[in-house]
């Protein structure tokens, strides 16, 4: 299937949509993630068009790999947590809801479930301008 540009994270990209953003270069926005499965779950977004890593190109890859493992580091540090989850899904049959490459940073907690992918509620918006602010200091 070819890339859909009218997608959520397009839209943000283009800045069409706001969103609580944690840092943002040439290559790529972190932001919040709206619906998380912890506190502190941040998206990297990266702004090279496609659909996800299958119809990736290996350059834009290799450019945003580096910015997943720093945004995993600064929301361990920033949120306290006891690891990190970093997480990407191909496709509906696997899990993908919005069809732009993402890269989901899911800080986990001992003894503290994850909510499921796509399925907790929305989370509030001054707890999410807040973990975005500690997110970027850490960074």
């Amino acid at each position: 299937m070819a890339y859909d540009p009218t997608n959520i994270f397009g839209k943000i990209l283009r800045g069409e949509l706001p969103a609580h953003k944690v840092y943002e270069d040439d290559t790529a926005l972190v932001m919040m993630d709206i619906f998380p499965q912890s506190r502190g779950h941040a998206l990297v977004i990266p702004k090279v068009a496609s659909r996800n890593l299958l119809d990736a190109d290996p350059a834009a890859l290799a450019a945003v790999i580096p910015l997943v493992q720093r945004v995993a580091k600064a929301a361990k540090t920033a949120t306290g947590a006891d690891g990190v989850r970093v997480a990407q899904f191909n496709e509906a049959a696997a899990g993908q809801t919005v069809f732009h490459l993402h890269f989901h940073i899911i800080p986990v907690y001992d003894g503290t479930a994850l909510g499921t992918h796509a399925g907790g509620g929305r989370a509030d918006d001054a707890e999410l301008i807040a973990l975005a602010k500690d997110i970027a200091a850490a960074l």
